[in-house]
This record gives C-alpha cells, structure tokens and sequence, in this order.
C-alpha cells in the first residue's frame, strides 16, 4: 500500500496539472470500488475548477470551486495518472496499458475506473486494479471530520510533531514498537517500509516495547522519521509492485533501502559476515519485519 511519501509525490504531481484548471468532464466507469462511489459524482465534478490539493497521511483531498474536496485513498494497487494533452489514449481492452507516454506499461485503461479530463486537454485516470481503493466528495470545511480522517494522529512532517508529543502518545503501551508506529492514531501516514527505515536510523529495535521509548529515545526517532519520509520524497517514492508516480514513472528510493527487503545483507552500520549476519527479518503481527539486530537495541 502506498505510504506517506508515495501519496505525497503523487498528490505533488496531479497538483502541478489540476490547480487552477476546470474539469470539463468526469466519468466513472464502476458504481465505485472498495465503497461506491457518491451519488452523481461525474455531473458533481464537472465544470468545478480544482483550487489545489492536501494530504491527510494517507489520503489525498482535492479542493474545488464549489467548496467540496474529493477524497481519494489509493488502497493497494491504485495509481493516478495524467496524460498531456493529444496523448492517445490505450484501448481498454489490451491487457497491459498506459502507465505513462515515455514507459508505456502497466495496468491501463481496462482498469481506469474514474477519469478526469480538464478543458485544455489533460486526462487524470484513476487506475485500481484490485479495487481497495476509494474515492469520496465531501465539504471542504467538514475534511477533518470524515470518517476517514477524523482519528488519524499528527502529520509526521509537521513542526508540531516533536519528540515530546510521540512520548506522549507511546506512553504505557505494551505493543512493540513497529506496531505502535503503524497505528495511524499515533502518527499518520507511517507504513511498513517507512517505519523499518526509521527505526533503523535511530537504532531501535523493532521489537522494543512502545513504552520504552518515551524519552531520549524518541528524541532520536522523530528526527529519523522525517528524514526517512524527506528523502523518499525527494526520490519520488518507493515503487516496489504497483507504484508509479502521476506521470508514470516509478520512484527511486528503493534503492536507498538499508534494511527493509535485505535480509542477510550488510547494513550501512555493519562490517557484514562473520562479524554480523546482517539484516534479520521476524515476522510480526503477520508482517514483515526488517532490521539490524547488531545495532538496533
């Protein structure tokens, strides 16, 4: 599922070719996907000019003239890209469509379930394959009371997210650590990858109890968090399956990985075998779990 970063560059991109353009026409191909969609979405749409876009940790809200803001979740497989004006589109039938004009593969249109167009000629397609995505329209001054919304935790890169308030919120938890981060009433917009890195950065093991690292130890976690989520935006994301940014290309901070996915390979911080067996994966709570267990305590 795509994370805080993911979302980020995504929401970056369809902002730079949406804001401040009409949508001359909307059109939904599904009654909707992991819920319908709201009742006469594509005429709702039409003819509103997109005022600009938030995210709200997972979640993508695009504000329009009307004073309504869409909001869109990605789920597991879903991607939203825009296609310049006089691109031909892919015929919905072919198998593997249009992930972008330069790398032409994908999923494509056969399941692009919701589409945009603008009045000079740009077309956003929203692509879901698995359908776990959803898409709502709700009042711009209500966004922070969707149900969706309304008990996700700080924004991570916000200033007010600092050491003192983590420890607040991992006070007297007796989950690990990594499950404590991945509550999104925590801190929003944290996923598995994210969280592995994070805690790698700041030498805490995932399996620490939450309790434990109020203190001096989230003084060194918060600081980890927003440099891992500032770097894989500034490499566009983490394209491991389905992942593409909104103009087709794929993210590059999977490269950068030092634990997450390296099992048994060296970290940054180890000399590698024999002195270290290197990346060590558990299995918690029914997921993958990545870290270095030399130097993560």
């Amino acid at each position: 599922m795509p994370e805080l970063p993911e979302v980020e560059t995504v929401m970056r991109g369809l902002s730079a070719v949406l804001t401040g353009r009409t949508l001359s026409r909307a059109e939904t191909r599904r009654a909707g996907l992991r819920w319908p969609f709201p009742e006469g979405l594509a005429d709702r749409l039409s003819g509103r000019r997109v005022e600009g876009f938030r995210r709200r940790g997972k979640y993508m809200l695009m504000r329009l003239s009307d004073g309504e803001s869409v909001l869109i979740h990605l789920g597991m497989s879903g991607r939203m890209v825009a296609r310049p004006p006089g691109t031909d589109p892919v015929p919905r039938e072919r198998p593997q469509g249009l992930v972008s004009d330069a790398r032409g593969a994908g999923d494509g249109l056969a399941h692009e379930h919701l589409l945009l167009e603008t009045e000079d000629g740009w077309r956003v397609g929203f692509q879901d394959p698995r359908r776990f995505g959803s898409v709502d329209l709700i009042p711009t001054a209500e966004e922070d009371r969707h149900r969706l919304l309304a008990g996700l935790g700080p924004e991570p890169l916000e200033t007010d997210f600092t050491p003192a308030v983590l420890s607040r919120a991992l006070a007297g938890k007796n989950t690990p650590i990594k499950a404590a981060l991945l509550d999104q009433g925590v801190v929003a917009g944290l996923g598995n990858i994210y969280v592995a890195e994070a805690l790698f950065r700041a030498g805490i093991s995932p399996r620490r109890l939450a309790g434990t690292v109020p203190g001096a130890r989230a003084g060194r976690l918060v600081p980890a968090i927003k440099a891992v989520l500032t770097d894989a935006i500034e490499a566009g994301g983490s394209s491991l399956r389905d992942y593409v940014r909104a103009d087709g290309e794929l993210g590059h901070f999977q490269d950068r990985f030092h634990v997450y996915d390296r099992t048994a390979q060296p970290c940054p911080k180890c000399p590698g075998p024999p002195a270290c067996p290197g990346v060590a994966r558990i299995t918690q709570a029914g997921r993958s779990t990545f870290f270095c267990p030399r130097t993560q305590r």
